[in-house]
This record gives structure tokens, C-alpha cells and sequence, in this order.
């Protein structure tokens, strides 16, 4: 009797146990089904858009009314943003895919900028017009590209649950449709973005973006080894590889790069005067010595030893053991944003590591800064009263249309958070406000991208 009794309480658990095991299994598909379904939605979605993105940026070239295109431009920022918002949503987080996503920033970023502004006045250029016929050839080849994916998806009846483990996973990659059908899409886009460097996407001026303080006597190759030498710190020279830029530079540059052991090196300096653009040491930086503030003292010291005069520092941020200075401009009291020079400082021994200073020598200039309309006080004013304002400055910064604009900055605490705020020192404008995080600026991708 017993015996029976047991079997039937095990046959029991073991009944039991097959139907947690099941129900398990079902709930685990249930949540497989829903993530597969997610990720054909946006696909498919983005697909749509880039169909819309492509006609509408076409219907825009045949418009001439500011009462047809701003709202256009509007529908096309709109549309753009859709885009990326969809592609953040697909399992593409270890496969890169920025080119894409920047492509589409930059196609809203240049037409909010031209809905924004009166296009009665200042109507479509013919760079800005030859700009919107290269993003409308260029939007239909991704789009061509990105339906061929999908007819291969639909045909195949493929699944993004595999695309995700092929990622994770990165065993045969190269066999996986979309994952190949994607990184085609990467490198098609990537070939735009040097097509459209001289584009007006950037919503600036071509005026700004030509190199305005470019003094001293033209320099040859040897003097530039010799610049080169002290500015990398290298003892041999024979270690130094010079080259000169070739035709349609945007400035003529020598580029001096060299290699000795662990320690390497790159720095660009312009033919005339000699003046270093960027600049970047790569050695491994050992334990630290020296503190941020005297990194920061040491950043002065290389600004002064290159002539930067009238530098405020901006920002400065430790990584690792690398101090990373910003600096502005500094005109009878007023700071230039566009006048921006970056620095890296090793804090082990204080050497320089890093230079950017192609801003500086972009866009710096004397400037005929005009007398506020307003005061400090009736533009502190218009900033909301529940922000608890710590430091006040007068600036010039570009607007969202590119235009530099006279502001008084703000930088002020609201609840845990920490904002810069710009009231336009003319008429009151709220012109920007950015909420900061712990590190202000990604120098990551300053040093990366710039040198």
C-alpha cells in the first residue's frame, strides 16, 4: 500500500514538474514571439520611412513658396527623426551603424535649420539647393538598399532573433543576410559623408568654415620636422615621417606622424606660420603625479608657449590619468564659443598628449561685439525662476540657424540637475539650454574624431 502511495506522489511530482517545465517554455516563446515581432515592426517601419524621406526631400526640389517648403522641411526633420528612432529599436548595438544614424541626423539637422528660418528673406541657395540634390540621390540609394533587405527578410522568412544571437555570438557573421545586408547599407552611407563635407549641413556659413587666422611666413618641410620635433617631444628627427597635403585641402598642412617602440604619434600643422591643428601621443601613461589643477597649469603653459593668448579655461575633466582641458576665447570680457582649442595632459609627468585647435583657427577673428540691449539682471530674469543661478558670463555662441549671436550664459542647478542656460543679450531670446552631465564634453570623441 505504501509502495502505490509513492508511486502516486512521484508520478504526481513528475506531472508536475512537465507542466512548470511547459508553461516555462511557453511564457520563454511568448517573450521570443513578442522581441521577433518588435524588431519586424521597426524594420519594416524604417523601410516605410526612408520611402517618405526619399519623396518628400524629392517634392522639395520642385517647391518655390516658403508657404510649401518650410512645412516640408518640417515633415522631413520629422521624418528623419523617425528613421533613427526606429533603427535605435533594432538589435544593431554590436554591429556599428553610426554612419547611418549620423547620415540621417545631419539630413534633419540641415532641415529644421531651413524651416526655421524666414525663406522669404534668405531663400534656398544654390549649395543649399545642390545639398538637398545630394541627399535626395543619396536617400534613394539607402532606401533602394534597405528594401532589398527587407524583400530578402520577407522572401527568406528570416528571423532578427538570429541577427541578435549572430551578433552576440559573432560565430559566422558572414553568413547572416541581414546582418550582410546592413553592414552594405554602413558602407554605401559611409561614402557619402566625404561627398557632402562642403555641403551646407552643418547649417553654418561657408564664410565660417574657412580658416580666418592663419598668420606667418610660409614654412617648408624641414622647418615643419623641426616644429614637429618639439611639439611631439622627439629626440631624433630621423624618426619624424613629413608629408605635405595634396590638391584640395582645405588648408595646406604638413602631417608629421612617427613611431618608436610603445610611443607613437600624429600632428597636422599649417603651411603658413606653422600653426599645430591637432595633435596626438599615444603612450601608456603610468601612475599619477601631478594633480588635475596642475595639469590644468601645465595646459596654460603649452597655450602660451603656441601663442594662445586670452584663453579662459572652460572645462577640464580627468580620465584615467589624462587631464582634458577646454579653453574659450576671451575677447574684453567675453567668451567665444567658436574659438575653442582642447588639450590632453598626461599626469604622470605633464607632457601634452593632445591638441585640437582647428576651431580656433576656423572661426577666430576680432570681432565688433555690439553693446546689450539688455542688462544682466533683466536677462536673468527671463530665465525660470526655480533655477538657482551659480556663475553668470557674457558669451558669443551660434544659434541654431548658425548665426553668432550676442547671450549672457547661466549656468544654474535645478533639483540634482546642472544647466547652462543663453539668454540672447539683444532681445531676451531663450537660445539654448543643455543640461550637463558629469562630463560635459565626450573628449573621447573629440580626440578620436578631431586628431
Amino acid at each position: 500500500m505504501l509502495r502505490w502511495i509513492l508511486i502516486g506522489v512521484l508520478t504526481l511530482g513528475v506531472a508536475g514538474a512537465g507542466f512548470w517545465g511547459y508553461q516555462e517554455h511557453q511564457e520563454k516563446n511568448a517573450v521570443l514571439i513578442q522581441a521577433e515581432n518588435n524588431y519586424q515592426r521597426a524594420f519594416h517601419e524604417l523601410s516605410y520611412h526612408m520611402d517618405l524621406l526619399h519623396d518628400k526631400i524629392g517634392t522639395s526640389l520642385a517647391m518655390n513658396s516658403r508657404e510649401q517648403l518650410s512645412p516640408q522641411m518640417v515633415e522631413i526633420w520629422r521624418l528623419t527623426s523617425e528613421a533613427v528612432s526606429n533603427v535605435g529599436q533594432l538589435p544593431l548595438t554590436l554591429m556599428p551603424f553610426n554612419k547611418t544614424e549620423e547620415f540621417l541626423s545631419d539630413i534633419g539637422d540641415f532641415t529644421y535649420q531651413t524651416a526655421v528660418r524666414d525663406l522669404e528673406e534668405e531663400p534656398l541657395n544654390d549649395k543649399e539647393v545642390k545639398t538637398l540634390e545630394n541627399l535626395y540621390e543619396q536617400s534613394g540609394e539607402l532606401k533602394d538598399e534597405l528594401r532589398q533587405v527587407q524583400h530578402t527578410v520577407l522572401d527568406e522568412n528570416l528571423r532578427w532573433m538570429d541577427v541578435q544571437l549572430a551578433l552576440a555570438t559573432q560565430d559566422e557573421q558572414s553568413d547572416n543576410t541581414i546582418v550582410d545586408g546592413f553592414e552594405t547599407v554602413e558602407k554605401k552611407v559611409e561614402g557619402y559623408a566625404e561627398s557632402n563635407t562642403d555641403s551646407a549641413l552643418t547649417g553654418t556659413s561657408a564664410e565660417e568654415h574657412e580658416y580666418q587666422n592663419l598668420t606667418g611666413e610660409t614654412i617648408d618641410q624641414e622647418d615643419a620636422a623641426k616644429k614637429g620635433q618639439a611639439l611631439l617631444n622627439v629626440e631624433n628627427p630621423d624618426n619624424l615621417n613629413v608629408t605635405e597635403s595634396g590638391d584640395g585641402a582645405d588648408v595646406p598642412i604638413y602631417s608629421i606622424s612617427y613611431q618608436n617602440g610603445n610611443k607613437n604619434g600624429y600632428l597636422d600643422i599649417t603651411e603658413q606660420g606653422g600653426h599645430p591643428l591637432t595633435l596626438l601621443v599615444n603612450r601608456e601613461v603610468q601612475e599619477k603625479n601631478i594633480s588635475l589643477n596642475q595639469g590644468l597649469e601645465k595646459a596654460k603653459d603649452y597655450l602660451d608657449e603656441y601663442d594662445f593668448d586670452n584663453m579662459d579655461v572652460f572645462t577640464s575633466n580627468q580620465f584615467d590619468n589624462v587631464g582634458v582641458y577646454s579653453f574659450l576665447y576671451n575677447q574684453d570680457g567675453v567668451r567665444i564659443y567658436s574659438d575653442a582649442i582642447e588639450l590632453k595632459v598626461a599626469l604622470d609627468n605633464g607632457d601634452l598628449l593632445g591638441l585640437t585647435a582647428r576651431n580656433y583657427f576656423m572661426n577666430h577673428k576680432e570681432r565688433d561685439i555690439p553693446e546689450p540691449d539688455l542688462t544682466i539682471k533683466e536677462a536673468k530674469d527671463k530665465v525660470n525662476p526655480d533655477v538657482q543661478i551659480n556663475e553668470e558670463h557674457t558669451a558669443v555662441i551660434d544659434n541654431d540657424i548658425g548665426e553668432e549671436v550676442l547671450v549672457y550664459e547661466f549656468l544654474g542647478v535645478l533639483g540634482n540637475e546642472t544647466y547652462r542656460i543663453f539668454i540672447n543679450a539683444m532681445d531676451g531670446t531663450e537660445e539654448k539650454v543643455e543640461k550637463l552631465g558629469g562630463t560635459e564634453i565626450n573628449y573621447a570623441s573629440i580626440f578620436q574624431g578631431k586628431i
